[in-house]
């Protein structure tokens, strides 16, 4: 059963969060697809990849660059595939999935700021622990960090 992980958003915006999650996704040898809503909003993403730190580079690919799918270790997609074979789906800006269980993990990060978002992930976290995932809760700290508030694991 895919382990599904809910992130509250509540310190830093999208942009500086999902670096760091992808980050350990690949130090751990995990591919990943981010997948969001719009072409737009997949392309903005993009962007906040390559500019996140200067120091560092996460290497990925985005939808509308068709070259090499299949060799990008991050995908960021406006559709619900998973052209690099990952087994780390990350959904953003209130993105669902009918493919959860093809996946290993799933990061589900929403703005907790934003009323319509949070109501949107309390949705999907029942439909995830009403089909048996194993669900964990991680509500970001002021400082930015993550602390586990629940876990539906035994």
């Amino acid at each position: 059963m895919t382990q599904v992980d809910f992130y509250h958003l509540l310190a830093s915006p999208l942009e500086v969060a999902l670096p760091g999650l992808l980050e350990k996704a690949l130090e751990k040898d995990m591919r990943a697809v981010v997948m969001t809503t719009s072409r737009e909003r997949a392309t903005h993403l993009d962007g906040a990849l390559w500019t996140y730190r200067k120091e560092s580079f996460l290497p990925h690919g985005c939808v509308g660059q068709a070259r090499n799918v299949e060799h990008q270790p991050v995908w960021i997609a406006d559709s619900d595939d998973n052209p690099n074979g990952a087994r780390l789906l990350v959904l953003v800006d209130r993105a669902d999935s009918d493919n959860i269980d093809a996946f290993e993990r799933v990061a589900d990060m929403f703005d907790g700021h934003d009323d319509a978002a949070v109501a949107a992930a309390r949705r999907r976290w029942k439909a995830r622990r009403d089909a048996g995932h194993v669900l964990n809760y991680w509500q970001q700290t002021p400082r930015g960090t993550w602390e586990k508030k629940a876990s539906t694991a035994a």
